[in-house]
């Protein structure tokens, strides 16, 4: 696996954007982060928020998938932010290490309750809804996720 087969997925979790009274920018945001740092973003889908319809829609991102699938959205206090209870439902293995790096990089990262795991060979990764949340989350981890992503792929590696 080399550095340009990285490959990522994005989701976005929005009752505003299914609506249509949303513009999708973390999504965008995340696309445009993700690309230049060398992953291929090979989809990007929008679902509206709920455990049910988070948790069905990462099953179908992370099924026979080996990369990298980014949530935006639902992580916070509001009673329809349920992405880290959907997220729950589908990971088989948790990666508390890399939620706790992204909520240290802004005061208002600590009303995330996002969380990171792993499905398979595909590590899930919730992010904020905000544009500049969703962003900056991400690029606190970017560095390892290449590292992490050969890992599961069983992929040689120079450690």
């Amino acid at each position: 696996m080399s550095e340009s087969a990285l490959q990522a997925k994005v989701l976005t979790v929005s009752d505003g954007v299914i609506a249509g009274t949303r513009q999708d920018a973390s999504g965008a945001g995340l696309v445009a982060l993700l690309q230049s740092h060398g992953f291929d973003v090979v989809a990007h889908t929008v679902v509206a928020d709920g455990t049910d319809n988070v948790a069905a829609a990462l099953r179908e991102l992370a099924e026979g998938f080996s990369g990298l699938v980014v949530s935006t959205g639902g992580t916070g206090f509001a009673p329809r932010d349920q992405t880290p209870e959907g997220t729950r439902q589908v990971i088989e293995r948790e990666a508390p290490g890399l939620a706790e790096a992204m909520r240290l990089v802004n005061p208002l990262g600590r009303l995330s309750r996002g969380i990171v795991g792993i499905r398979g060979q595909a590590i899930i990764c919730n992010t904020p809804g905000s544009p500049k949340g969703c962003v900056e989350q991400l690029a606190a981890i970017l560095d390892v996720l290449p590292h992490a992503v050969r890992l599961l792929a069983d992929t040689p590696t120079s450690h």
